[in-house]
């Protein structure tokens, strides 16, 4: 079964207030990476520091080559707010010789980040089933944080933020705004697949501070 952003959670995640200033000191630790796809190049900054676990899951997969190949298949667009605005899937689509094991959960609650605008957050089923499926948020979708009070399981936990999208945003928006397939997709997700979805050639850590 596919991984993805649960649809109780998307309808709450209307653009909230962004994430905290991060007090006065030395930033957190990040790693950046390069996403390569057939419509150019997106950088992200991976906070190895704030999501050690999540964010050292993204880079086993970079460094195993085992994004190389597979595709940015959903995109999925919200009928309120300005557009464009949703998120952008991609990652191993659950391939048997492509994942790894499940990661424990990270929840933002614990890691003070938030799925801002370019935030990349792992897809899941239940906490604890992320493997090798994101999503790259368009404009802010706090909804998707934890929300500890809430009486329902989901919304408690939230997904987990590990990145942020440093360079290439306008490359994350082209491939969102591709053409969906509507009749593809299954539930709640029909009609959110790309008709041709864009591939991943290479996911590489950036070296020597360039990311040529």
């Amino acid at each position: 079964m596919m991984k993805a952003i649960l649809p109780a959670l998307t309808l709450l995640a209307a653009p909230l207030a962004a994430q905290e200033a991060a007090p006065p000191g030395d930033p957190p630790d990040t790693t950046l990476v390069v996403i390569e796809t057939t419509m150019g190049d997106i950088t992200v900054a991976l906070e190895t520091e704030r999501a050690p676990v999540t964010a050292g899951n993204f880079l086993r997969y970079a460094d195993e080559d085992r994004f190389d190949g597979t595709v940015f298949y959903r995109a999925m667009h919200l009928d309120w707010g300005e557009p464009p605005n949703g998120l952008l899937q991609g990652g191993t689509q659950n391939d048997p010789e492509r994942i790894l094991d499940g990661i424990a959960h990270e929840p933002t609650s614990e890691t003070g980040l938030s799925h801002t605008d370019g935030a990349l957050s792992m897809a899941r089923l239940d906490p604890g089933t992320a493997t090798g499926d994101f999503s790259i948020m368009i404009k802010d979708q706090s909804g998707l944080d934890a929300h500890p009070d809430s009486s329902d399981p989901n919304l408690q936990l939230g997904y987990a933020v590990f990145g942020y999208v440093v360079d290439g945003m306008e490359v994350v928006r082209a491939i969102h705004a591709t053409p969906r397939d509507p009749e593809a997709g299954e539930g709640w997700m029909k009609g959110q697949m790309l008709a041709e979805p864009v591939k991943i050639v290479d996911v590489r850590r950036v070296e020597d501070g360039s990311a040529d």
